[in-house]
């Protein structure tokens, strides 16, 4: 076999190896950004659907996951996905689990 012929096999082999690499990339990463934008849009309709119903009490209620999915057309799991990850919401512990509530101010 040529020499030229094998320098152009392993070149076209690597220079392919490496697109795909680069392609594959940059596709987790469109992803990644997608499910970042959807997580913060799906956070801030919630956030801002609690502080809406929230009323003029001087601490916060507590509400269910349930009662919040519902409200908000998302799944039971998303809600608890969202509202344990965002700062802004505090989680009942003890007696009434599965329940959230927006943190107070001097928290």
């Amino acid at each position: 076999m040529d020499q030229e012929l094998i320098n152009d096999i392993i070149s076209t082999t690597v220079g392919g190896a490496a697109g795909g690499a680069v392609a594959g990339l940059a596709l987790y990463g469109v992803q990644q950004a997608h499910v970042w934008l959807v997580d913060k849009r799906d956070t801030k309709r919630v956030l801002d659907w609690m502080k809406e119903n929230a009323g003029e009490y001087a601490n916060w209620p507590f509400l269910t996951t349930r009662y919040i999915a519902s409200c908000n057309n998302l799944t039971e799991d998303r809600v608890r996905y969202l509202c344990s990850h965002c700062p802004e919401i505090y989680m009942s512990r003890g007696i009434n689990e599965d329940q959230w509530t927006l943190k107070l101010d001097d928290e």
